[in-house]
């Protein structure tokens, strides 16, 4: 995990305002690959959990769609950086 990452994962958490939910997918999912949390190994989410299957299939996407670790870690710094200029940032 690079440093700018790290930073990224904990500047989101300062946004003056909540991202969209599909903003919010994209970052969830962008961090279990960049994690390296594998998705095969993720329990899959009960018929009646919406959120939990909208945040599974987000992640089962990106990894369909061949990003990778580095990649995840460079789009999800780059959207937190956009994150921050459109919502603001307390830090």
């Amino acid at each position: 995990m690079t440093t700018d990452f790290q930073k990224a994962a904990t500047d989101v958490k300062n946004l003056n305002s909540q991202p969209s939910n599909d903003e919010l997918l994209e970052l969830y999912g962008l961090y279990k690959i960049a994690n390296g949390e594998k998705i095969e190994n993720a329990d899959k989410p009960g018929m009646f959990d919406l959120k939990g299957k909208a945040k599974y299939n987000q992640w089962q996407k990106l990894v369909n769609d061949g990003v990778t670790k580095a990649d995840a870690e460079k789009k999800y710094v780059e959207l937190v950086g956009s994150l921050k200029q459109k919502y603001g940032f307390k830090g």
